[in-house]
């Protein structure tokens, strides 16, 4: 009896461990696992989202630029699908049988596809298209619109600093809870760095259906829904036009403007050039446009404001300036010969001739070599640092609070943090201890190993027009509510403030009487500095980065123009017009003139691509020589120039242009070189230009 009952205990506990096995698996299944409620709910609920409007972007005086159109996903489920009409159903549509089939098939290759889930069929459906198969649509079970937005641009200008949107690729899935296949984000310029914010939250909504997949009321009246909040506008800091301006003046040449509100650190315009209209980069001809702009030679896409950087030259001689005096090694009066030449045993610097330095003030409107090798060398050779490593080291720390050398803070993404050499970049290339001041003596003109991109340079002017104190620059205005924003916090420099006036009346004296003396430019009180940058892939490029008025500075400016060789020429002039652009807003007086030649002058001709055709030229770009250049100045007086100028259109803003709105025709592609019927003829030196008393500052050549 004893046996039968253990049997029975047993047999009893191994059913009840069964029962509770299965007790335990049904709540998982039932509870936990929500794999099961989804596909039953598949079959009698539909999950709908509901897309936000992303935000709407305006500039500094309240121009909408980018707002939201409404379109169409047409999607599908795909157990639902019953037989249908597939040639009426593409003729509503406007799309081809073949190209019905080729995207149907391509779903169950897509990753997380699933017969119970909305799969999306075809994208961005115009809105009147959408009307014509809404009206049908009841006939095709399995199929229901999703609504979408794509952005709307309504300028042609500022492509690299408004960036475009894209669909999130699968990493951005992966790695986000928020976005799903088939969802945009932001891919460039500000729409990618401001992306949670201007995309907004987005919302849901269930609906029950019956076996057709008809929608036939609310799911739990509405109570698990929830609305899509809409993105936060912005507000951008461009003064869009004198961003066009700037655009319009880089036609036909490869560089960069950058022009900053010292006061604020606001970006004012950004222009990186060869430019691209950013209508291009929306709708259903992005894919095409972004081919032709991904494989065009000049990179029209790379942002050379940001990511571009050169050896300074001679516009980094005032902040040379100013760590010396800071160091007190030197003083504002400090005297320095030069013979042509910076010299120290078989060392030479050349130098261009011109009056002796006995400050540091004609130093820099003569832009002295010999002057700013001897104030580097004493600088890192200090008898209060042990070994030249830890003067170099210190010298960099200096610069370090420009913002040069380290990673840029601004809200436009992609900045490069340029280049500043230490002491490991020397013992790599001549061996520890093996080098000497004298041996990287060109950093102290801004040449060498150093290298700037043209935001770190009108940062720089930026900081020195407001005596030390900066913000870091940004092209949005803070958002609503955001107390953390970096760009509202001030900064300084470890630089006295006294320090900076002889160094900023060194460079009005560069503009009025030293190497980039200018006409008809006394009003604006500008105070800057001309470069060149060495270049050895081909002809040098031309610099010039200034700010204005002297002592109440608005604007600060760096220019840099590839290729052109002559910086108080040609990237002088450009700053002196963008400049007066900003400040007085109209150009007159010789100031036309000038405009005339620079809006005019070519430095490469290429061809332009318009939508919505975006065929692609066959002529190559052309380069231009130094006789192509020189040939289109002349020498007709500034009164012949104002009467050309006025039967003369302007250069095309952008190389790059396509019509407003999708539905206009293409243009075919067209070159912007200048006609030669409308090219006043003589061709001569510019008139406008006075040269200045010696020749700009030639690269330093080490003997």
């Amino acid at each position: 009896m004893e046996n039968i009952n253990i049997r029975q205990i047993v047999v009893q506990g191994i059913f009840v461990v069964i029962g509770l096995l299965l007790l335990i698996r049904l709540f998982f299944m039932q509870v936990m696992d929500t794999s099961y409620v989804a596909m039953a709910r598949n079959n009698a609920v539909r999950e709908i989202s509901s897309y936000p409007s992303r935000g709407l972007i305006y500039d500094r005086n309240d121009t909408l630029l980018v707002n939201n159109e409404p379109v169409y996903d047409l999607m599908i489920i795909p157990n639902q699908i019953q037989p249908f009409d597939t040639l009426k159903l593409c003729n509503l549509l406007g799309v081809t049988i073949a190209d019905f089939y080729e995207n149907y098939d391509h779903l169950p290759t897509l990753k997380g596809y699933s017969p119970y889930k909305p799969q999306t069929l075809f994208k961005q459906i115009p809105a009147e298209t959408y009307a014509r198969v809404q009206e049908y649509l009841y006939q095709f079970p399995g199929f229901y619109p999703q609504i979408r937005t794509v952005r709307i641009y309504h300028t042609g200008v500022a492509g690299h600093i408004l960036g475009y949107i894209g669909e999130a690729n699968q990493q951005q899935i992966d790695t986000s809870s928020y976005y799903r296949m088939g969802d945009y984000v932001g891919i460039s310029g500000i729409e990618r760095y401001y992306e949670k914010a201007l995309r907004g939250e987005r919302g849901v909504k269930y609906m029950m259906i019956d076996v057709h997949g008809t929608e036939v009321g609310k799911f739990a009246d509405s109570q698990y829904d929830r609305e899509a909040i809409a993105g936060q506008n912005l507000q951008l800091t461009l003064d869009m036009e004198l961003q066009a301006y700037c655009e319009q003046i880089m036609a036909n040449k490869k560089g960069s403007i950058v022009a900053i509100e010292p006061t604020t650190g606001e970006i004012l315009a950004m222009v990186s050039s060869p430019y691209y209209d950013p209508r291009l980069l929306t709708g259903p001809l992005r894919g095409k446009a972004m081919a032709e702009l991904s494989q065009d030679p000049l990179k029209p896409l790379f942002n050379r404001a940001l990511s571009a950087y050169y050896p300074p030259g001679s516009i980094f001689k005032p902040i040379m300036a100013l760590i010396a005096l800071q160091e007190g090694v030197s003083t504002p009066n400090t005297y320095f010969p030069c013979y042509g030449a910076y010299k120290l045993g078989l060392l030479r610097v050349k130098c261009h001739h011109h009056a002796q330095c006995y400050s540091v003030q004609t130093a820099l409107e003569h832009s002295c070599n010999a002057y700013f090798c001897h104030l580097f060398k004493i600088c890192v050779e200090q008898n209060k640092y042990d070994n030249l490593e830890a003067g170099l080291r210190d010298w960099k720390r200096y610069l370090s609070t420009f913002n040069l050398g380290i990673p840029m803070i601004t809200d436009v993404p992609g900045p490069s943090r340029g280049y500043i050499p230490g002491p490991e970049r020397y013992d790599r290339m001549y061996g520890k201890k093996y080098w000497k001041a004298n041996s990287i003596i060109s950093l102290g003109i801004g040449q060498g190993e150093m290298g700037m991109t043209p935001l770190q340079m009108a940062h720089s002017m930026a900081i020195i027009a407001n005596r030390g104190k900066f913000y870091y620059p940004h092209v949005t205005k803070p958002l609503v509510g955001d107390k953390d924003n970096p760009y509202i916090v001030q900064h300084k420099v470890p630089i006295e403030e006294r320090h900076f006036l002889p160094v900023i009346e060194g460079m009005r004296r560069v503009v009025t009487t030293g190497t980039a003396r200018l006409k008809g430019v006394g009003g604006l009180d500008i105070c800057g500095k001309t470069g060149t940058a060495q270049n050895p892939h081909g002809k040098d490029h031309s610099l010039f980065a200034a700010f204005a008025p002297m002592n109440n500075p608005k604007i600060a400016v760096a220019v840099i123009i590839e290729n052109a060789g002559w910086g108080y020429k040609i990237a002088a002039p450009i700053a002196s017009l963008v400049i007066n652009k900003y400040l007085n807003r109209e150009t007159g007086g010789s100031l036309r003139g000038l405009e005339y030649k620079m809006m005019r002058l070519t430095l490469m001709y290429r061809p332009r691509i318009d939508a919505p055709s975006l065929e692609k030229p066959k002529e190559k770009v052309e380069e231009v020589s130094d006789d192509d250049i020189r040939s289109q100045f002349f020498d007709g007086g500034i009164e012949d120039e104002a009467r050309a100028i006025q039967n003369l259109a302007l250069p095309n803003p952008s190389p790059y242009q396509q019509p407003a709105g999708p539905t206009l025709p293409g243009v075919s592609p067209t070159y912007t070189k200048p006609d030669p019927a409308t090219t006043p003829p003589n061709p001569a030196t510019p008139s406008t230009i006075d040269p200045p008393p010696a020749e700009e500052t030639p690269p330093p050549q080490l003997e």
